[in-house]
């Protein structure tokens, strides 16, 4: 595989970067670094102007093709905008879970009359989304789904009642994609349905779950009687297992490649600091650090590939594992960072800096990575699925 860029491809990331450059200014200029996992809280207003600014000059849903409102950009450009935009330190963006899952999840399985309704807010930033998948009793296991979901007795309504957990920002989204269980007496992925359900109604209640880093982005979402129009289902009702398995693979797109950027500059600010402090003297650390070094570089290149392989057909998260091997990589590689930087830092590591006491970025990167390697697929599943639909092993016992 060729990992140059062309050209063409040079200019354009010259495009993006002198984009950010002047528009991360003024106003904006105070959000840089502001924002991410585990940081969802922080100027989320602030942020929402910036990415609905980004919207405004087109700098929104890149990949999506033209007639949905994107840019139509290609695979290694995509590379370059979220490459570019990490390296320039902007804001975590708010629309994540819009752009790159339930946008092109609709494209994929959504009717013309969806598309038309919900595509061009997803573009302009005026709708967020968020995911309701997880539930107390279906996590990784997410087959064993119980929310159900029933046909008003004039057809015209589903009724949802249930309960989801971990919904990422369902504090300050206006949509929700619900999978449930719509043929009573279902089991494991048959009789699910694909819902889109909007949050601001009297049957909706979302409730934060505080974290150890201080925010808030993770929810518990209660369903009593909730309500949806009959036709917001995606796909055929009972057939909502492919649909939700479809959207899982647009999960691991090219914004992973930023993703990696901005692992490069956590990495840097880790040997900075051991630099500063004399840790860098410590031969076991400097090992450490060089490793992580070299591993990142390796885990690039490898995602690199994946995309090639996924968009050239040839490969699938559950088909030849690319996805999940990646997700296992840098969950695990990101985790160790945490870890790293407070072996850096030292028993100073332990306390806060000053009052009000908050985290350090160290701290949080530490407490925040722990749960990398169980959102957005846990390594136990991740291995599963290398294991029993890759290489062909006997499947777990499941009692």
């Amino acid at each position: 595989m060729d990992l140059t860029y062309s050209a063409t491809d040079e200019a354009f990331r010259a495009e993006v970067r002198a984009f950010l450059e002047d528009h991360l200014a003024g106003d904006f200029r105070g959000l840089k670094g502001l924002g991410g996992p585990g940081r969802d809280h922080e100027a989320l207003p602030e942020r929402l102007a910036w990415n609905q600014h980004l919207a405004r000059e087109g700098w929104t849903c890149v990949g999506w093709p033209t007639e949905h409102g994107g840019r139509g950009l290609s695979l290694w450009q995509q590379v370059i905008f979220h490459e570019e935009y990490a390296r320039a330190d902007a804001p975590g963006r708010v629309n994540h879970l819009g752009e790159e899952l339930m946008g092109p999840t609709l494209m994929a399985f959504g009717t013309p009359e969806q598309c038309a309704r919900f595509l061009p807010p997803i573009v302009a930033v005026e709708e967020l989304w968020a995911q309701g998948y997880s539930e107390p009793g279906a996590g990784s296991d997410l087959a064993n789904v119980q929310t159900k979901a029933r046909l008003s007795d004039d057809g015209t309504e589903w009724i949802l009642d249930g309960q989801k957990v971990w919904t990422s920002n369902a504090h300050f989204s206006q949509w929700l994609f619900v999978v449930a269980r719509s043929e009573p007496g279902s089991q494991r992925h048959q009789g699910l349905s694909f819902l889109l359900v909007p949050i601001d109604q009297p049957g909706v209640e979302v409730r934060p779950i505080e974290q150890l880093t201080g925010g808030s982005e993770f929810n518990e979402v209660f369903f009593t009687g909730a309500r949806t129009a009959a036709d917001l289902i995606v796909g055929e009702p009972g057939k909502g297992w492919g649909v939700a398995m479809g959207l899982l693979g647009f999960e691991r797109g090219v914004s992973t490649l930023g993703q990696v950027v901005g692992f490069a500059r956590e990495l840097d600010g880790v040997i900075a600091l051991a630099k500063a402090n004399g840790a860098i003297d410590d031969p076991v650390l400097r090992d450490r650090l060089a490793a992580s070094k070299v591993e990142l570089e390796v885990m690039r290149a490898n995602a690199l590939r994946v995309l090639s392989l996924v968009t050239g057909g040839e490969d699938s998260a559950a088909g030849g594992g690319a996805g999940s091997i990646f997700k296992l990589v840098w969950a695990n590689w990101h985790r160790r960072l945490g870890e790293l930087a407070m072996d850096v830092l030292g028993t100073g590591g332990l306390l806060a800096e000053s009052a009000p006491y908050e985290l350090s970025a160290w701290q949080r990167i530490f407490l925040f990575s722990r749960a990398d390697t169980i959102y957005g697929g846990s390594d136990e599943v991740q291995r599963n699925i290398l294991a029993e639909r890759v290489l062909g092993l006997p499947r777990e016992p499941r009692g």
